[in-house]
């Protein structure tokens, strides 16, 4: 009889043990779970940074490139024959009336209009209205 107190006596240890490493396995798995969801986030972050160090690098890359930009008057239609017979203070007419905001062109596309001005004895052009890329898309439909 004392050998079965005995055997229950560490039965029931057994089972304490059993339980407790049980306790100690669901720790384990609310600590893995909680780490889970913060290396998620931690990760959402890192990627996020990265994405904008590589379009930080992109845009870099691109900010060097030379485009040209030229104002623009107005335009107009002569046959090659006029064209010719163009000479020192010959006239030609444009398109636009005096007074009307000019193109401003990056590379051949209209990017805004602006007016002349004057500064330091140099023209320039004041931008009046930037044209947004969505409205350059729609004019290329």
């Amino acid at each position: 009889m004392a050998e079965d107190k005995e055997n229950d006596a560490s039965g029931d240890e057994d089972w304490a043990g059993a339980i407790a490493e049980q306790g100690n396995g669901e720790a384990a798995n609310a600590d893995a779970t909680e780490n889970s969801g913060l290396s998620d986030i931690l990760n959402s972050v890192i990627a996020e940074e990265i994405g904008a160090v590589a379009n930080n690098l992109e845009l870099e890359m691109i900010l060097d490139i030379p485009v040209v930009i030229s104002m623009e008057i107005g335009r107009s239609q002569i046959s090659i024959r006029n064209l010719l017979k163009l000479n020192q203070g010959s006239v030609v007419e444009l398109d636009r009336l005096a007074g009307e905001p000019l193109d401003v062109m990056v590379n051949g596309t209209l990017i805004a209009h602006g007016e002349v001005v004057v500064v330091n004895e140099k023209f320039g052009i004041r931008l009046t209205d930037v044209i947004t890329a969505m409205e350059r898309v729609q004019k290329l439909q």
